[in-house]
């Protein structure tokens, strides 16, 4: 029985799953704002870290993170059949819009259990569902209608032309940022791309279910296999720091290539800076140590815009969002 939707959120496929989550929220919610504010002057001792009050704390982050993908998870797998017959209904609903390759050989970089996500978002048919209602918890009720990525959305600037026809959503992920995109700009071609085939295919079902007409591709950041000069804005939410320090340059060089003349791109990440203060680097290390985070510490690190303008953009603006991410943008001036 479909439970139908919550706005844009599809409810749980049982009222207990809805509670669970909700438990697994509040939970989240006391963890990462009550519970942390009593650990807080902890982090700026460097003894800190072997305190009975930071051990207990990372102990119950990483058990709520665990138990909510896992509840998920054995739900959907219980009936794994019917959701794997909703996505191919999907693709044959509203065919042309999603392309993948069934023979992709996805990188290893790639395979990991990102989030502590149980198959990572690669290796498990149905990563899109389960990641849909375990980040409901992550972002704590936050952006259960797609808030957040309508507000990256409007970050994105238009060319200074005007002109913006084609829009690319690099590192998609399950398409909210994508469909929100196509909301606010309705008369552009909105294309998603993701190194996660179970990604893509729930996001072209979402897409279908909420009659958002968007793209979805299967592939690689650093080798989209997407025609040069062919998008007027593109739009990389927190992509960079999930994948290796070798790729921001390729990454960048592939936008830089994918641009035509006067495209811009936007970058919404976690703020580049060697000298974070002390609560920062704190969660920094716990995210990379015991959240499967690896590559966000080199991110973090990085002198990114000079990157962005070694790929041979120009660097229009460096500042905060409301959320703890930052905000980078550039153009492409030169051919």
């Amino acid at each position: 029985m479909n439970r139908g939707h919550i706005g844009v959120l599809p409810r749980a496929p049982r009222l207990e799953d809805d509670s669970y989550l909700d438990f697994m929220e509040t939970l989240r919610n006391f963890n990462t704002r009550t519970l942390f504010a009593k650990i807080l002057p902890l982090t700026f001792d460097p003894q800190g870290e072997s305190s009975a009050a930071i051990r207990s704390w990372k102990r119950l982050m990483r058990s709520q993170q665990q138990q909510t993908w896992q509840k998920v998870l054995d739900r959907y797998a219980s009936e794994r059949g019917r959701w794997e017959a909703e996505l191919d209904a999907a693709e044959k609903n509203r065919p042309g819009r999603l392309h993948y390759d069934p023979a992709f050989q996805v990188p290893r970089y790639a395979a990991l259990d990102i989030h502590l996500q149980p198959g990572g978002y690669v290796n498990d048919t149905l990563a899109g569902y389960v990641f849909h209602h375990g980040t409901k918890v992550f972002y704590q009720g936050e952006n259960d209608q797609d808030e957040l990525h309508h507000q990256v959305a409007s970050f994105v600037a238009p060319p200074a032309d005007g002109n913006i026809t084609r829009i690319l959503d690099l590192g998609c992920s399950i398409g909210q940022g994508t469909t929100a995109l196509k909301q606010r700009f309705p008369q552009a071609e909105v294309t998603g791309l993701d190194v996660g085939l179970p990604m893509v295919r729930y996001a072209h079902k979402r897409a279908v279910d909420l009659d958002v007409d968007v793209h979805f591709r299967h592939g690689l950041a650093e080798d989209t296999q997407l025609p040069s000069g062919s998008f007027d804005a593109i739009l990389c939410y927190i992509l960079f720091h999930e994948v290796p320090e070798r790729l921001f340059p390729v990454i960048l060089r592939e936008i830089h290539r994918l641009l035509r003349p006067g495209g811009t791109l936007t970058v919404v990440d976690a703020p580049n800076n060697k000298n974070l203060p002390a609560p920062n680097r704190f969660w920094l290390k716990f995210d990379s140590a015991y959240n499967c985070e690896p590559y966000s510490p080199a991110f973090v690190a990085s002198d990114f815009r000079g990157l962005i303008e070694a790929a041979g953009l120009t660097v229009t603006h460096v500042g905060p969002t409301p959320t703890f991410l930052h905000l980078t943008t550039a153009v492409k001036t030169a051919p």
